[in-house]
């Protein structure tokens, strides 16, 4: 399988069906590499068969999982945006990650608190994890359908927001 490097960016060549497919990389935690890594990301994801309303259901939660590291993560420091997004078994798995101060119930915030409810409702899995050397992963599971639909079933909830996590892969190093 080749590998593509651009910048600090590497993907393997994948296929619609190839469970090896994987997309990696590292950017600062700044404005400008929100839309690149959702780009990236939903690039891989309409590689991976996501069509229609699942690409924006990919976008929408991509964006704000991105959007609360560079908001939220490194206060009065610079740090890094960890992404990973695979498909296994035909689920599209995005992992977003950072190695900032973490989730704290209570935090002064300016934005509205909506962005953690908006992934759940648009995944069919959601879990946020604390990271072990510090940080906070989010893990985002959509399943791929044939026909690019996204949903056919309500999707995502509180509860699979703190649903213990699985060991599948991880960002955690």
């Amino acid at each position: 399988m080749s590998l593509l490097a651009t910048g600090r960016f590497k993907r393997q060549a994948l296929g619609r069906n190839d469970d090896s497919s994987c997309l990696q990389e590292s950017r600062p935690a700044i404005t400008d590499s929100v839309a690149t890594t959702r780009q990236a990301i939903v690039d891989f994801a309409a590689a991976a068969g996501a069509r229609d309303q699942q690409l924006d259901d990919i976008r929408l939660a991509s964006s704000e999982a991105l959007s609360n590291i560079v908001q939220h993560a490194y206060p009065g420091r610079s740090g890094q945006i960890h992404t990973t997004a695979r498909v296994a078994a035909g689920e599209l798995w995005v992992l977003i990650a950072d190695d900032g101060c973490g989730l704290r119930a209570g935090r002064e915030s300016d934005g509205l608190g909506l962005g953690l409810g908006l992934i759940a409702q648009v995944t069919d899995e959601f879990t946020v994890l604390d990271r072990g050397a510090g940080g906070t992963e989010l893990r985002l599971r959509f399943v791929l359908r044939a026909d690019g639909s996204g949903r056919d079933q309500d999707r995502g909830s509180v509860s699979s927001a703190t649903r213990a996590a699985t060991s599948r892969f991880s960002t955690i190093r």
